[in-house]
């Protein structure tokens, strides 16, 4: 730890619960004099002091003084990217300690707060000036938030009229099967709700925020959206169930208002206003009103049971209900098929909606005190108290009332009658004749109100269908805003950030509401809703998969920041609920599962192509870095091949943004090809430059990406170029992703620029060369730095992210030609990067052109040699040119050209001794000794005759792509080789691109 030495500390303060301000350390300035101003003398000095102005000192903690802080919860618990503010920087630990005078007199953080509990701020406690304080906003616990909500969003209207026929269908027996099926695919998913939502604190936003924070926004993204409108159309789902049931009442009682149909909608559109206006009254209101229907519900169901041991009136047994019996349990425990939907999947396709509505809890996970908690606990309260009702009803009602009745008081007979078949003929009824005529008005099999029938009071039962509809209508209806505003703050979609404005203290979605209603109004009065009701049904079960496959995903990457408090729950099991959950939504309806899946492809699609700008740390991130590092460590287990080649570009571009013709020359022949790093190096003392490359690195590299530019950018700091080279060179890459080409700009300023730069560059590719790199130069007539040109008062997250200078490599090329001097056998490396960059779009159209040295009086022979060559590399390359005068003498004028180029860096050594050439040399290695200058005069000749034969041949080509000559080491001055470079690439409108292979092969005409 950075220690410090302190004064003795007054009485008054020494009780400090471990922090004190750095100005209690430091002392202060005139108007801040204290007990602790330092004493007289030498203070810490430093070039650079580090401004400590929120760190703390702790004394108690440790016995002597430091900078650091103990841990506490709020250097964690801010999510707005500023997470570790309070906390010291490690300059602030490490570095030359100095204070600094605009910080001296802050303020200190309570000294008393010694539990590392967040601490609310006056503004919080206080609320604005003229106004009381804020109040705190409803809350629930698990039981009011998440138990009875889920509970009452899983009864519905199957539990009282279709689970009594199931039973009559499937017998005991197997509805007990479908039940426990049904349920093992809600309780896994409520095992993976449980570990996701105690992965984290959990926000507002339900089922939408859990799978959108594990598995990313594009796969959030469509469930959300799909999930909001599917709980928008179940409020009126339901709602149409309620409304059904008054209508019936209603018919029975011959009072319809309208007619049946818009009786519907009639009362339909005025309870969901009702609906509306308790939602809108606030979440408590909410919370009371679901209390309400719950109480009705267990109500409804006390009375059933009760029922199911009186005795049974002659009226309820000509029904079919003769109280519990041992023979009607026997009987109705096999199945008995009846009918179209008669099979095992087919009556598992109408239960299984009646199990769902498991996410009613975690939608309103906003509005829950802890929903680490609530969530778990709630969700598998409700599956186990749901589970039983569904399992006690179909046992006891199998157990009471026979599969058909017909009604009639006139079929009792006596015991024994002849003629009579059937249970009920042990009881005293026989239903022979309506049994064999399939013409039974009651009985389990027949009558949907059995429940009702058996029940003591049969309203109540009515009154418990009313509570089930319209308390699921209700959750649907908070469920879907709550879940869309989420989405729409996220901003995924356009045109939907209007409705995410919240009011009041619970932030409500009241857009959303109104939203929600007017949906709802809308399918209760125009759609048909037994068409869209199985779409709906995919809509949850996408979920529930997406839910399960959340929890696998997470599981399975092996992420460190992958901790669920929640232990309970299996990755293997999770991947079996989503697996089957998929299974299912083809069980229940094969064409809305397409449907379904086919809006989550296309939403998936919206958002992959939009790429929003949000990062939660999803299991997808983990992902791509676990198959990274798979496949990167995989590759170092096997060998190279030539046939696997691939140009792995290390470019030196410094900033990117500088250099991007460069940078996009380099771009388009990698792109989903290979590796491309932009390598920088900040020249300079460490110290000073540093914070530099911490501050840009990440702009150079949204630079590149919004350029789309698959490319990496790294930089290192040295304290001269070519040190900081070769450290990219040895340390850039991983395993086999590492460079093999170096890329880089022509020096165009090296006959001014200081001989040390020059010595530097040309250095540069004797190091290439040295570590096996093959080496790619760039020069365009106009240059490559464009740094100049943009503003110098820019700072540098403009030049990163908004600057993108246009360059001819993102232009189309049309029909002119890319010319290919092969001069020299490099491996094939010059001819390999035109011929990637040809199969690209804006370079397709460019007819390739290979020209090869040779001698005039065997031209055709070694034309014919080339082309059998490049047609078993497969290349394409068709247009063959020798060029025979190439060893011919350059003219006068051109040769007078160089001479005059080189002069300035001649040492003329012609009349001195080898001693003094050899000291003058020392002191000038860049210079030209007369020696030299004639042992390379014919590799100088060359170059000049090159340029002529590029001025004849290639004056308009695209890109002229050409063998770069090597200057051998302790033999060619680098003046004279960069004169060499000059002469061979002048006056050239193209760009031309000097590429040299290391001399080994990169291209094959063998398979193996």
């Amino acid at each position: 730890m950075a220690e410090l030495p302190v004064p003795e500390l007054p009485a008054t303060l020494s009780r400090c619960s471990g922090r004190f301000t750095i100005s209690t350390l430091l002392g202060a300035e005139e108007g801040c004099q204290g007990p602790y101003a330092p004493a007289e003398g030498p203070g810490c000095d430093s070039a650079h002091p580090t401004q400590l102005s929120g760190s703390t000192l702790c004394t108690r903690t440790f016995g002597y003084n430091t900078v650091d802080v103990v841990p506490a919860y709020e250097h964690y618990a801010n999510s707005e990217g500023d997470a570790g503010k309070g906390r010291p920087s490690l300059a602030d630990l490490h570095s030359i300690l100095k204070p600094d005078p605009g910080h001296l007199c802050a303020p200190a953080s309570d000294p008393q707060r010694s539990n590392g509990l967040p601490e609310v701020s006056s503004e919080e406690a206080e609320g604005e000036p003229g106004k009381g304080p804020v109040p705190e906003p409803v809350r629930f616990g698990w039981v009011k938030g998440v138990m009875i909500r889920c509970m009452l969003n899983i009864w519905g209207v199957i539990l009282y009229l279709r689970l009594p026929w199931i039973t009559a269908q499937a017998g005991i027996a197997l509805t007990w099967l479908i039940i426990l099926m049904s349920v093992t695919v809600t309780t896994i998913t409520g095992l993976s709700i449980s570990a996701i939502s105690t992965n984290g604190k959990v926000k507002s936003g339900g089922t939408y925020f859990l799978i959108s924070r594990s598995l990313g926004p594009e796969l959030g993204g469509s469930i959300g959206l799909i999930f909001a409108f599917a709980n928008a159309v179940a409020v009126a789902m339901h709602t149409v169930g309620f409304a059904e049931t008054v209508r019936d009442l209603l018919q029975e009682h011959n009072s319809l208002i309208v007619d049946p149909t818009n009786d519907i909608r009639i009362i339909g559109v005025v309870t969901v206003t009702v609906l509306l206006g308790i939602s809108l009254a606030g979440m408590e209101w909410e919370a009371k009103a679901q209390i309400l229907f719950f109480l009705v519900i267990l109500v409804s169901f006390i009375n059933y049971l009760v029922g199911t041991v009186i005795p049974a009136t002659a009226e309820k047994q000509s029904k079919g209900f003769f109280s519990y019996r041992a023979d009607i349990f026997a009987q109705n425990f096999v199945p008995n098929w009846r009918g179209p939907e008669g099979s095992f999947f087919g009556l598992f396709s109408i239960f299984f909606p009646s199990a769902t509505g498991i996410l009613a809890g975690a939608n309103i996970s906003g509005d829950l005190k802890d929903p680490a908690v609530a969530i778990p606990k709630g969700t598998l309260m409700a599956i186990f108290w749901t589970t039983m009702s569904y399992l006690v009803l179909s046992a006891t009602i199998g157990s009471c009332v026979v599969r058909d009745a017909s009604g009639s008081l006139n079929d009792s007979v006596a015991l024994g009658s002849p003629g009579c078949e059937g249970l009920a003929c042990a009881f005293g009824w026989n239903f022979t004749a309506c049994t064999q005529e399939q013409s039974c008005r009651y009985g389990l099999s027949n009558y949907y109100q059995s429940m009702s029938m058996v029940s003591g009071f049969g309203p109540l039962i009515t009154a418990g269908i009313f509570g089930a509809t319209l308390s699921s209508a209700l959750a649907c209806l908070v469920s879907a805003p709550k879940v869309f505003q989420c989405l729409c703050k996220d901003q995924l979609y356009p045109l939907i950030g209007f409705f995410g404005k919240g009011y009041g203290r619970n932030s409500e979605p009241i857009r959303g509401y109104v939203l929600t209603y007017v949906i709802a109004v809308g399918f209760i009065l125009i759609a048909e809703l037994n068409a869209i009701a199985p779409i709906i049904s995919n809509f949850f079960l996408c979920s529930y998969a997406l839910i399960n496959f959340s929890c696998f995903h997470a599981s399975i990457t092996n992420s460190p920041g992958w901790r669920p408090s929640f232990r309970y729950y299996s990755k293997w099991a999770a991947l079996f609920g989503a697996a089957i959950s998929v299974v299912i939504m083809f069980l229940l309806t094969w064409w809305a599962a397409l449907i379904a899946f086919g809006i989550v492809i296309f939403l998936l699609g919206y958002v992959l192509y939009k790429k929003p700008d949000v990062n939660w740390g999803s299991s997808m991130q983990a992902s791509s870095y676990n198959m990274a590092l798979s496949y990167s460590v995989g590759l170092s287990e096997v060998d190279e091949h030539i046939k696997n080649y691939r140009p792995q570009c290390l470019v030196l571009t410094g900033p990117p943004n500088f250099r991007p013709a460069l940078v996009d020359f380099v771009g388009t022949f990698t792109k989903n090809l290979s590796l491309m790093l932009c390598g920088n190096v900040l020249i300079g003392p460490r110290k000073q430059k540093m914070p530099e490359s911490c501050l840009t690195a990440d702009g150079h590299t949204k630079w590149l990406l919004k350029r789309k530019i698959k490319a990496f950018y790294t930089d290192v700091v040295a304290e001269d170029l070519r040190s900081g080279v070769q450290m990219l060179i040895q340390a850039a890459g991983l395993g086999k992703m590492r460079p093999n080409i170096l890329v880089l700009g022509y020096k165009r300023n090296w006959r001014t620029a200081s001989p040390q730069s020059l010595e530097d560059y040309v250095g540069i590719l004797h190091d290439a060369f040295d570590f096996k790199y093959g080496v790619c130069l760039m020069r365009m007539k106009e240059g490559l730095n464009v740094s100049r040109v943009m503003q110098a008062h820019a700072d540098s997250a403009t030049l990163t992210s908004v600057q993108q200078a246009s360059t001819v490599f993102q232009s189309e090329q049309g029909k002119k030609t890319i010319d290919i001097y092969w001069l020299f056998d490099d491996g094939g490396l010059t001819l390999l990067i035109p011929y990637l960059l040809g199969r690209k779009k804006r370079w397709g159209k460019c007819k390739i052109r290979v020209f090869v040295g040779g001698q005039i009086n065997r031209m055709d022979e070694e034309r014919k040699a080339i082309v059998s060559l490049l047609s078993k590399f497969r290349l394409g390359f068709h247009e063959v040119h020798i060029l025979p005068d190439i060893n011919q003498k350059p003219r006068p004028e051109h040769i007078k050209r160089f001479n005059d180029l080189i002069a300035p860096f001649r040492l003329n050594d012609g009349f001195k001794d080898e001693a003094m050439v050899h000291e003058m040399k020392q002191g000038c290695p860049w210079k030209i000794s007369d020696e030299e200058f004639d042992i390379n005069r014919a590799k100088s000749l060359r170059q000049v005759r090159l340029n002529e034969i590029l001025l004849d041949y290639s004056r308009d080509a695209a890109l002229i792509a050409i063998t770069l000559p090597i200057g051998r080491k302790g033999r060619c001055p680098s003046s004279l080789y960069m004169a060499w470079l000059e002469t061979l690439s002048q006056d050239l409108r193209p760009p031309v691109i000097l590429t040299r292979g290391n001399q080994e092969n990169v291209l094959t005409f063998y398979c193996q």
